[in-house]
Order: structure tokens, then C-alpha cells, then sequence
């Protein structure tokens, strides 16, 4: 059994989080429920070594043009938004999403809204099979920035939000829209 006592805090904060948020879509909304269900097992949900599922965090990284960075993942060998295992470190949902986002586009001076976009559940490989409950952030990155492929990714590539690469990851796209909701309030503030 793993040292929960560093997943405290985190795990108070993605009850807080998903307790309050206003959830984008009728998907979002369940998958948000489910989510909070899981984390009524405690702490424990927070961390991968949990089977029946655990807690992650990722973002979608969005230019000031409203291109989409994604990266083609080494291991499911499919283009997907950054982001991934919350770490004891972690103390919020949002910084875990922004320290994900940085470490996978070596890309500095990024902005997370501190809002979640999405909730989505899906099975992964960790512990021999088990979900992710995947908290999504929007991520806005300084103009001209330039992604550095991280050891997790074969690639990363700027996208039109129209026109995204394919195979694309399962519910990737789905974040493209409330993502750029968020571009434009920050454009218009």
C-alpha cells in the first residue's frame, strides 16, 4: 500500500474542484460523477497503484492563434492532449494539469485556467487494467512559444482546431471547444 499521506491535500482539492464545477457537457457531467464516487474511496484514488481506477490530470495547450498542441504518445501510439498521473508533490488538480502540460512541451510561461473543461473516463494498461478519471485543463501558451518533444511523446505538433491529426486519442477532440471558449474570454479580458 502505498504513503497516501502525500495525496491528502490533492485528493481534498479534487473533491472541492468537481464538487463545484459547473460541467461542460451531459458526458462531462456523469463522468464527473463517477469521478467524485471513485473519490470516496479516499486518497488512494489520487494514486496509480489504485485498480479500480485513479484520478489524472492533463491539459489542452492552445496558442494565441487557437492552434492545438497535441503529442503522439509513445506508448498508445495515438495524438492526445498533455498530461497524466498526478504525483505526491501535486497539491491541486490544476497545478498537477500546468506541471504536466510544462514537462511534456518544455514549454515555459504557460497559463492554466483554473477551471476544469472536461471529465473523461477511460481504460488504460496501469496495474494490468484500469481507468483514468482524467480531470482536463485548459492551457494557454505564450506567443511564439516552442514545444520540445518530452521521453513520453514520439512528436508534438501545433493543429487548427479544425483540422486535427489523426489517430486521434479517444475524446480529444471533444476538448476543443470549451478550450477555445476559454481563448476567447482571455482575448476579449
Amino acid at each position: 500500500m502505498p504513503d497516501l499521506i502525500p495525496y491528502t491535500e490533492l485528493h481534498a482539492d479534487a473533491v472541492a474542484t468537481l464538487s463545484r464545477w459547473t460541467a461542460t457537457s451531459p458526458a462531462a457531467d456523469a463522468a464527473r460523477d463517477r469521478t467524485l464516487a471513485l473519490l470516496a474511496d479516499g486518497p488512494v484514488a489520487m494514486s496509480r497503484t489504485h485498480r479500480a481506477g485513479h484520478v489524472t490530470a492533463s491539459a489542452l495547450v492552445l496558442d494565441p492563434d487557437g492552434r492545438v498542441l497535441l503529442c503522439l504518445h509513445g506508448k498508445i501510439r495515438r495524438w492526445v492532449q498533455l498530461g497524466g498521473h498526478c504525483e505526491p508533490g501535486d497539491r491541486t488538480l490544476v497545478a498537477a494539469a500546468l506541471r504536466e502540460a510544462t514537462e511534456e512541451s518544455g514549454i515555459t510561461g504557460l497559463t492554466v485556467e483554473p477551471d476544469p473543461i472536461d471529465v473523461d473516463i477511460h481504460q488504460v494498461a496501469c496495474q494490468g487494467g484500469s481507468f483514468h478519471y482524467d480531470v482536463r485543463y485548459a492551457v494557454l501558451a505564450p506567443a511564439g512559444a516552442i514545444e520540445r518533444v518530452s521521453a513520453e511523446s514520439e512528436a508534438l505538433g501545433w493543429f487548427p482546431p479544425d483540422r486535427l491529426p489523426e489517430p486521434l486519442a479517444h475524446a480529444t477532440a471533444q476538448l476543443v471547444p470549451p478550450a477555445l471558449a476559454v481563448l476567447a474570454r482571455h482575448a476579449g479580458g
